[in-house]
């Protein structure tokens, strides 16, 4: 990006995180639902508390803190920049207020837009991968806000809504079919994944590499809340044969029995949404389930999850590059049906990119030949390569321009509040 462009790209993005929080009330700021869950002001003062000490600090002659306390209290997880108030302890703080946090992002904001407007064209160069650096962060933000928010909300026994549906949203059908799934298959061999030296990647991306894959069959489709509700019916959670051991613990000590959401009441099951508490629609994609309870209703139904290598062959296959699906802007903050369900039978695989970030069998590990950002900005990814799991394709909540291809997602196997689901695969 030119100067314009990232100056642009910068307001936007810093504009459209706000526009996250406006349908929230004040007490809503500060809330803290579990150890996983950050307050909508920590995700606000984080998001630019990165510009002010990874960029300003470093770049802005004889810079002064807006506020030295801040360095402390937002941040995340990066040792090297010095001590940080614990994760857990964030909904503990009820200073700075909602208004600080607010005159402090508009603060750093003219600060940086000094600094982008006024810098020679050799600092801009080494300032614009930063910058984009931080977009990138902060629309990892938006999508964890989103997420966050949605569990603050129903973790209110009041069920309140984020916002009311949009206009002309039809209502859940719990008797609605859906088209059984169809398996595509693909021939194996050595393939290139990862990402190249085009536009922005995260470390975590590169370097673009060979992978060697048997041939595999993938599900054309998302697995539904109707398909997941027949493995609830059969015992699926009963079931200590379909299941890790960690993840049959993980059954047992906290009580699962049914997504993170679902809520059944005189034998009718709901989901609570962003939009309140809705009739569980069956030919929507499953979501909000952990990667133990992805990879043994996969045992249930005699397959298993793909490997990252098989869905990034298929969505460069398919030349989905434009990444189309059901993101952040077109409003839902719900997974939708399959669009496709029921029609003609085709050899495309649907829904690879939005509604629901899809797991994978694949541990999060380092790509071959791997270099971890130096500096700081090495604790982004490179630390957390282990006991983790790696989701593909984006989500209803996530930046459509955030996403691409090789993005690599990853979460405990354990998580179950992000908008995560999965879909089938078959073969060796």
């Amino acid at each position: 990006m030119d100067r314009h462009e990232l100056i642009k790209k910068y307001a936007g993005v810093r504009r459209t995180t706000e526009s996250l929080c406006a349908p929230l009330e004040t007490e809503d700021f500060v809330m803290q639902t579990d150890d996983d869950v950050s307050p909508p002001n920590w995700h606000l003062g984080h998001t630019t508390w990165f510009f002010e000490r990874v960029i300003l600090h470093q770049f802005t002659p004889n810079y002064q803190p807006h506020n030295d306390a801040f360095y402390f209290v937002f941040n995340s997880y990066y040792e090297s920049f010095g001590p940080r108030n614990l994760r857990t302890r964030r909904g503990a703080l009820s200073r700075p207020t909602v208004r600080e946090v607010y005159e402090y992002r508009s603060a750093i904001d003219q600060a940086m837009g000094d600094l982008l407007e006024t810098c020679d064209n050799d600092q801009f160069a080494t300032l614009a991968p930063l910058v984009e650096l931080g977009l990138n962060h902060e629309q990892q933000h938006e999508e964890l806000l989103m997420m966050d928010i949605k569990h603050i909300l129903a973790s209110n026994p009041l069920r309140p809504a984020y916002r009311q549906p949009k206009a002309g949203a039809s209502e859940a059908d719990q008797s609605r079919p859906f088209a059984p799934p169809h398996f595509i298959e693909f021939e194996g061999g050595i393939r290139e994944i990862g990402a190249n030296d085009d536009g922005f990647s995260y470390d975590n991306e590169r370097p673009r590499h060979r992978v060697l894959l048997e041939d595999f069959a993938l599900m054309d489709r998302l697995v539904t809340n109707g398909e997941f509700l027949e493995f609830i019916k059969d015992g699926g959670y009963r079931n200590p044969l379909l299941w890790l051991s960690d993840g049959w613990n993980t059954v047992q000590t906290r009580g699962w029995n049914a997504p993170l959401y679902w809520e059944e009441k005189a034998g009718q099951w709901y989901e609570m949404t962003l939009t309140g508490l809705q009739p569980l629609n069956l030919s929507e994609p499953v979501c909000h389930v952990s990667y133990y309870e992805a990879d043994a209703y996969a045992r249930w139904a005699g397959k298993r999850l793909p490997l990252e290598g098989e869905w990034e062959r298929v969505a460069l296959v398919q030349e989905t590059t434009n990444c189309a699906g059901n993101f952040l802007e077109d409003d839902n903050l719900h997974p939708i049906a399959d669009a496709q369900a029921g029609g003609p039978r085709s050899d495309v695989v649907r829904q690879l990119f939005g509604d629901v970030w899809e797991w994978t069998g694949s541990a999060y590990l380092a790509y071959p030949g791997y270099r971890q950002d130096k500096g700081p900005l090495g604790e982004y990814n490179g630390k957390f390569m282990s006991n983790q799991m790696v989701l593909r394709g984006g989500c209803c909540v996530t930046p459509r321009d955030h996403i691409r291809t090789t993005y690599r997602n990853f979460f405990q196997c354990d998580k179950r509040w992000p908008f995560t689901g999965f879909r089938l695969a078959a073969g060796r």
